[in-house]
């Protein structure tokens, strides 16, 4: 069962993730990390594709993205955009 308290798209993700085995789903939202969490779903959001992108040579570094990203409506707390930099030896 798809929690109702959860976007739309995210539902039909964890939904279809259930489908496979050993998914690994794209999610920022925390209510629908929390639901698939309970469903034993592993998980990890923009910052960590981000961080595996640049660890794997395929982005030179997190600076310019994070830059980019900050022109456009999509929300990521200044918090962690730090954490990620630091992390990643920017």
């Amino acid at each position: 069962m798809i929690n109702s308290s959860i976007d739309l798209g995210e539902a039909s993700s964890i939904a279809l993730a259930m489908e496979f085995p050993d998914p690994l789903l794209i999610l920022d939202d925390l209510k629908a990390r929390n639901f698939a969490e309970s469903l034993n779903l592993s998980f990890t959001g923009t910052i960590g594709v981000l961080m595996n992108a640049k660890r794997n040579q395929i982005i030179p570094n997190l600076k310019a993205v994070f830059n980019q990203i900050e022109k456009t409506d999509f929300r990521i707390s200044k918090n962690l955009i730090n954490q990620a930099l630091k992390l990643s030896g920017e």
